[in-house]
């Protein structure tokens, strides 16, 4: 293995015990003391502990080894390996660690409760392993059927919550929905960072001008449509543009406009958030340290 390939797991295993470490904040500090729960499998696993006396880490190992040998099957055995350690180790740190309740106010323990698991889940997916089972079993159902990922974990946290709410008490379930999309913006933070992808589309009468000045000035990649100006009510033949579509990082978003509208103030310009970009000419994120 080269000294690359060695600094990179280093990397990784260290973003995975990181990711372990504030978890095990989260669930000990946070969240366990005061009886609160997440969503998906750590949810669960939660509102188990509290119904049953037994302990959240034989939760975390019980529950979520189905989605394992799932993950085993379906995506791939490093993958599987990376989790099941992850979430074993998790389960181990959950139950050593001397944490018995960090603040005395609930809204604190929800809010913050959310913040340290969603940084620790989405560590762990940066280093290559996951510390809830419920996006493997999202992956599976979306396969075989019309729903997508975000409609299984949407659908899968309802009924959490709407159990919660019978079995715990509403006040309880509305706490989990807080800490659920505190986590959840967390987990987005992580993995995305500040640096996420923005997908651009600008259509202008200087497109040529503005394409060199993308990829000789910014250094960005710059791909040319042809297209059609559809806003004329006239009935006559539509004039011709070209249409440039870039990928950037949203710390590039101010330069990337004072570049494009020094060269077309007029210049149409419509900017979204880019997920699971793969291939082509594309900036590279820096890691995060």
């Amino acid at each position: 293995m080269s000294s690359r390939r060695w600094a990179t797991v280093a990397y990784e295993m260290m973003l995975l015990v990181a990711g372990i470490a504030s978890a095990t904040v989260g669930l000990r500090g946070f969240l366990l003391p005061v009886g609160f729960i997440d969503g998906g499998i750590t949810g669960v696993s939660l509102l188990l502990t509290t119904q049953t006396g037994i302990g959240l880490s034989f939760w975390l190992v019980v529950l979520n080894a189905p989605f394992i040998a799932l993950a085993y099957r379906s995506i791939s055995k490093q993958f599987a390996f990376r989790a099941a350690a992850a979430i074993v180790l998790l389960a181990v740190a959950v139950a050593v660690t001397p944490l018995d309740g960090i603040t005395g106010d609930k809204f604190l323990d929800a809010i913050f409760g959310g913040i340290f698991l969603g940084l620790g889940i989405g560590l762990a997916i940066r280093g290559g392993a996951v510390l809830d089972g419920t996006e493997i079993f999202a992956i599976a159902v979306s396969r075989k059927t019309i729903l997508s990922i975000g409609d299984v974990i949407l659908i899968f946290n309802v009924v959490l919550f709407s159990i919660a709410a019978f079995v715990l008490s509403i006040e309880v379930a509305l706490y989990a929905i807080i800490t659920y999309a505190v986590a959840s913006k967390a987990v987005d933070f992580v993995v995305d960072g500040i640096e996420e992808y923005i997908a651009v589309t600008i259509v202008s009468d200087r497109s040529d001008a503005i394409r060199r000045a993308i990829i000789e000035q910014l250094g960005s990649g710059c791909t040319v449509l042809e297209g059609k100006r559809g806003f004329s009510l006239e009935h006559g033949q539509l004039q011709k543009t070209e249409v440039l579509y870039s990928i950037i990082t949203r710390l590039e978003v101010s330069r990337f406009l004072d570049t494009v509208r020094s060269i077309d103030p007029g210049a149409f310009i419509v900017m979204t958030t880019a997920k699971d970009l793969r291939g082509g000419w594309i900036k590279k994120r820096r890691p995060l340290h």
